[in-house]
């Protein structure tokens, strides 16, 4: 039985410089989204305000998942 290991499967498909592109878009968003949380928090913002954040630290994590993986 031949075992297959998933860096035998999964081969990037996209350039170096495209994979740069992601990770530098997914640190700037969890950046600029902890700035926005942060801000938040000192003014004393209700918390259902913030549940907010989740959709751009949710697509930060994205662009630094995609550049992990290369894909």
């Amino acid at each position: 039985m031949t075992v297959v290991s998933a860096e035998d499967v999964c081969t990037p498909n996209i350039s170096s410089p495209e994979r740069r592109k992601r990770l530098i878009g997914g640190v700037i968003g969890l950046v600029i989204t902890a700035a926005i949380l942060a801000a938040m928090l000192a003014t004393g913002v209700d918390r259902w305000w913030r549940l907010a954040l989740i959709l751009p630290f949710w697509g930060s994590a994205i662009g630094y998942f995609q550049w992990r993986d290369k894909t």
